[in-house]
């Protein structure tokens, strides 16, 4: 593989016309189910992915990028591509949030990922929780319509298919501890900090 690739050599930018190019041909075949992108951030490459529907993914590099394609590919569809011109209306609103210049997203959401009481954990987590503030689990469980299930919320928070859009960073322990986050807690400390005006 290596002779092969010396012997026909090809720059980034030629790479990337070659992407884009398969991008469009599938999108316009309609086999594109799944397109993602990354982009940087205070937090580490974050890797975003969207259906037509509307946003469906965003993974923190930890998570292992290959394992969260092959979810995406097994969960929605196999038809997943690298294809960033989908996703840059994404791309801006999450570099104006890191900006301090957005605080709230108006990119469409695709919830698949999402069911049951998780889903409504995480539709009034986008609601109920606004920039720049916290609530605790407990709080949060209550306004899901169950103030017993806790723990089902720390659940939910940790399974978040689209952290930082959906923003389980703004959940924190009822001592006002800063409690878990699937991108870490160094993640969440600066995402708070970032929304309070202080990063």
């Amino acid at each position: 593989m290596t002779e092969l690739a010396a012997a026909f050599p090809v720059d980034a930018a030629e790479l990337d016309r070659l992407r884009a190019r398969l991008a469009g041909a599938a999108a316009g075949a309609g086999v594109l189910d799944v397109a993602y992108r990354t982009v940087d951030s205070p937090v580490g490459e974050l890797l975003v992915a969207a259906t037509e529907r509307g946003l469906v993914r965003v993974a923190f590099a930890g998570e292992g990028w290959d394992a969260v394609l092959q979810a995406l590919a097994a969960r929605i569809s196999p038809r997943v591509l690298e294809a960033p011109a989908r996703l840059d209306g994404v791309a801006r609103e999450l570099a104006e949030y890191f900006e301090g210049r957005r605080h709230g997203f108006d990119v469409a959401l695709d919830w698949q990922l999402s069911a049951g009481f998780r889903r409504t954990v995480l539709a009034h987590l986008a609601t109920d929780v606004g920039y720049g503030s916290t609530a605790s689990y407990a709080a949060l469980a209550a306004a899901a319509g169950n103030p017993r299930a806790v723990r089902a919320v720390g659940t939910a928070c940790a399974t978040n298919p689209i952290p930082i859009v959906v923003p389980c960073h703004r959940i924190v322990r009822s001592d006002g501890g800063i409690g878990n986050y699937l991108g870490g807690p160094a993640a969440k400390a600066t995402l708070l900090a970032l929304e309070r005006g202080q990063a």
